[in-house]
């Protein structure tokens, strides 16, 4: 009987799952704004808790590189959005921002019946439940699962980015407004990729 209802207990643990959704970049001076959604169980969630997944800001580079895959194949689904740093300039950052959202959600297979997102914000295109959540990544696993991802996945496109646009030290400051970017980019200008929205306000555009 006792383990009867173990394997019951295992089974709700299973089928019981949130869904978090973050972004990074929104801050930057170069290069999209991402979002990634995670879908996890109640039992992988306390799995990649235990492995150390929290808030990525507080992870180091090679940490968070090393819990990429395991929350990947933990997660019952998930998805990555991006909005282009001329999106940025058009829509304006909160727009892009949800925009990024939207793509990454549109990835899943199923809609979810609700959604956490990290910051006070809604996502207005959501036709959904939703809960904003102030610092949501450093309070819920899913989140900071999301948080992650979104990280890594930005991070690595901006080392690919190096490459093209060298000079501006892009696999250092992943795009955001360093003094040393921004000095750079008084000697050198500005790219395609820059968002000239973010630059103006400094005066650089």
């Amino acid at each position: 009987m006792l383990e009867k209802k173990e394997e019951g207990h295992q089974l709700i643990l299973n089928k019981i799952s949130e869904v978090g959704i973050d972004e990074v970049g929104r801050g930057a001076v170069f290069g999209p704004v991402f979002s990634a959604v995670i879908v996890l169980t109640e039992k992988n969630k306390f799995i990649l808790k235990r492995q150390g997944v929290m808030d990525s800001k507080k992870l180091t580079p090679k940490k968070r590189k090393l819990l990429l895959p395991k929350i990947l194949s933990l997660s019952s689904d998930y998805g990555i959005g991006q909005s282009s740093s001329n999106e940025i300039d058009k829509l304006g950052i909160r727009v892009a921002t949800e925009l990024s959202m939207i793509r990454a959600l549109k990835k899943l297979k199923e809609k979810p019946s609700e959604l956490m997102i990290d910051g006070p914000l809604s996502l207005r295109p959501w036709k959904g439940i939703q809960k904003n959540i102030i610092s949501g990544d450093s309070k819920f696993t899913v989140i900071a699962a999301a948080s992650i991802v979104a990280k890594v996945s930005r991070d690595n496109l901006m080392e690919r980015l190096e490459k093209k646009y060298s000079g501006y030290l892009i696999f250092k400051n992943k795009g955001y407004g360093t003094k040393e970017h921004l000095s750079i980019i008084t000697k050198k200008g500005i790219t395609n990729l820059h968002r000239k929205s973010f630059l103006k306000k400094s005066n650089l555009f």
